[in-house]
């Protein structure tokens, strides 16, 4: 997500990890206008009903001064896995701005189309996040294991986005500082625990205006998708294909928003609905993984390990609730000199939600913890939080926010706000509701204004856009993507029914055969075409 929303994906443990990750502050009450406008006013905006205003396409001419960033050409180097290559790509720091000559430099890789078969150009992907590594993303897991036949025909590529893993990275907090971050309390129960949950998002957010520099004014996803057609055109494709997971289709989308005609074959899997405000968004995702820990339950209490009892669903959920407040008032041992809390413990049953592949340790984790040893579970949120055994974080953290705290207005002004919506957020999530609520604060004290607004997509002109929707995704729910489908002019939606985040290579044959057969031939599958 996220405003709090972290988007994961199924190539990380992960996403909207913000929702839990509380966010940030300078402890300013008044937050510096960002250097980059309102991407309606880049792009051009008319409103539609509801008063949301359309993104309107950039100028299909390059202005002069980005001429020198499409022209460039990269200077690849062999880098990473074998058959894997790395270059920088600049690009300016402001694009309203280019002259004033302040650039980054973005880490890009790309590995080679194997053959057999005629090679269709560049595949760029992205895992969302947002935060998470593209360049990572690719020689982990894209680059060896998307279909062979997409491999085969395709250069698979990826741009770490601005501000992320190695293009100028955000960052926050010391590794010391994290690990206090994410024990905070995030269901105060008193002023007291409200005022140090406050404090500690005022100074996530100083740290990461302390620490990051200018970039922290542009790492909106209206940058990045200008970004990717600097790309694009570096790469010499015409077009850009695109396959897009979580975040990473609000990325993809807001590419074919601003440049329709430059769009290619563009699949967006595990779908944002860029319409929405904050507020919707958290409120979404909280029903989202209410309904993924409901499945979760339902086949939790059929087994003879279940830690949540045998009775029912809503029992298993009771239980895990008591669970939670025992953590909040006496937190178990891990072996280590972290304690199991009620924040870290909701952390681990959040990560397990994002693939049912994880129900299995999910289970074992949660007994051994209700026994008295947390390790299992730290384990399970570490792993969200992208935490090293050395104790060391990655940036995905301190990027996720900066990026959303950017692109959205705040879902609250205060904790007053967020005690008026607790209960519809309670009403959308028994088990998550408190917690997500207070997250959703995250963006309330970030110092940099936010330079974006809701927006409805609609690429007019763009061929057909593959979007994807899980029933049951808990990160991005599946009424996101069926908004998506609606707005693009052009959207074509797919339907997994199942669990888990994101579809694609999740081991569904027509999820893969659909998305094949559009990357390699052109065709979309027929608009609501459903899979289990």
């Amino acid at each position: 997500m996220d405003t709090s929303r972290l988007l994961r994906t199924s190539g990380t443990v992960l996403a909207v990890a913000g929702l839990l990750i509380s966010g940030c502050s300078s402890g300013s009450s008044t937050p510096r206008a960002s250097a980059s406008p309102q991407s309606g006013e880049r792009a051009g905006g008319r409103m539609k009903a509801g008063g949301v205003k359309v993104l309107e396409p950039l100028p299909t001419a390059i202005p002069a001064g980005l001429k020198p960033y499409y022209e460039q050409k990269l200077r690849w180097r062999a880098c990473g896995a074998e058959g894997f290559e790395c270059a920088t790509m600049k690009a300016p720091l402001d694009y309203d701005d280019p002259d004033a000559g302040e650039e980054v430099g973005l880490a890009v890789s790309r590995v080679a189309a194997t053959g057999p078969g005629e090679r269709l150009g560049s595949l760029l992907v992205n895992p969302g996040g947002p935060g998470s590594s593209a360049v990572g993303y690719l020689q982990n897991y894209a680059g060896i294991g998307y279909p062979a036949p997409v491999r085969a025909q395709y250069d698979i590529v990826a741009i770490d986005p601005r501000g992320v893993a190695r293009s100028e990275p955000v960052t926050c907090l010391s590794d010391k500082d994290m690990d206090a971050y994410t024990q905070v309390d995030q269901t105060p129960d008193d002023q007291n625990e409200t005022d140090e949950l406050v404090g500690s998002f005022k100074k996530f957010a100083k740290g990461c205006d302390n620490r990051s520099g200018e970039v922290l004014d542009h790492v909106s996803t209206v940058e990045s998708a200008r970004d990717m057609d600097v790309l694009r055109a570096a790469l010499g494709d015409k077009k850009l294909t695109y396959v897009g997971a979580s975040y990473g289709t609000f990325l993809g989308a807001t590419y074919a928003g601003l440049f329709p005609g430059r769009s290619g074959r563009l699949v967006l899997d595990g779908a944002m609905d860029p319409s929405l405000p904050a507020l919707r968004l958290n409120r979404d995702q909280t029903a989202g993984f209410e309904t993924a820990f409901t499945a979760f339950a339902e086949d939790c209490v059929g087994r003879e390990d279940c830690p949540l009892g045998s009775k029912s669903a809503q029992d298993a959920s009771r239980r895990l609730q008591d669970f939670f407040r025992k953590l909040d008032m006496a937190p178990v041992q891990t072996g280590e000199s972290r304690e199991l809390g009620e924040a870290l413990g909701t952390t681990a049953v959040i990560s397990a939600m994002y693939d049912e592949g994880a129900w299995l340790e999910l289970r074992s984790a949660l007994q051994s913890a209700m026994d008295g040893d947390g390790a299992a579970l730290l384990r399970l949120a570490d792993r969200y939080y992208e935490r090293d055994s050395d104790g060391s974080y990655a940036n995905l953290m301190f990027a996720n926010p900066a990026v959303n705290c950017l692109d959205l207005p705040a879902s609250f002004g205060g904790p007053d706000d967020v005690r008026r919506e607790l209960p519809s957020f309670r009403k959308a999530s028994p088990v998550f509701g408190t917690g997500f609520a207070w997250a959703a604060m995250n963006c309330t004290y970030w110092p940099v204004k936010a330079a974006g607004e809701p927006n409805r997509i609609e690429a007019k002109g763009a061929p057909p856009i593959v979007v994807v929707g899980t029933t049951r995704d808990p990160a991005t729910p599946y009424v996101w993507a069926r908004g998506l489908a609606d707005q693009l002019s052009s959207g074509s939606l797919l339907t997994y029914e199942g669990d888990g985040h994101t579809a694609y290579v999740r081991g569904s044959d027509c999820i893969d055969t659909a998305i094949n057969t559009y990357l390699l031939e052109g065709r979309a599958p027929a608009d609501g075409k459903r899979c289990s």
